[in-house]
């Protein structure tokens, strides 16, 4: 199975120069934990709800001036979009990461996430076995 079979193709995406509340009120709006971040529609990092808490929030910074570009995390781990999901499986677990974006001739065309997985495991035992030796746990574990 491969990743462009598993993946979500709806994105959302924020600019690196638009404010920290403005993709905050992103992630809420559309119940999600990260977001790719863009400049000039190439992908530049993600944003999580994590490096907002800390780098932005705890460290005291005012969300509503405080642009993505200086709490994200630069240099976004990316999975080809004709991958085996076992491999980005392993790609998420080595990189201790719960979501990839996927790219296609370098292009974003969507986003992997863990939970991704564990649903596709359900059609595959090769997806299965590799998703309980990189997590640690059964797909099932996450529902």
């Amino acid at each position: 199975m491969q990743v462009k079979d598993l993946m979500s193709s709806h994105l959302i995406t924020v600019d690196r120069e638009e404010t920290v509340a403005a993709a905050a009120r992103l992630l809420s709006r559309h119940n999600v934990g990260a977001l790719p971040v863009t400049n000039g529609g190439r992908l530049v990092g993600m944003l999580t709800d994590r490096d907002i808490a800390v780098r932005c929030v705890a460290a005291n910074f005012d969300p509503n001036l405080t642009r993505v570009r200086s709490v994200m995390s630069a240099g976004a781990v990316t999975v080809p979009a004709e991958e085996s999901g076992v491999r980005a499986a392993k790609t998420m677990g080595k990189h201790q990461v719960r979501r990839l974006p996927v790219t296609q001739d370098g292009r974003l065309v969507g986003m992997l996430s863990q939970s991704d997985l564990a649903l596709g495991s359900e059609q595959s035992e090769e997806l299965s076995r590799a998703f309980r030796d990189v997590f640690g746990a059964s797909p099932s574990d996450l529902r």
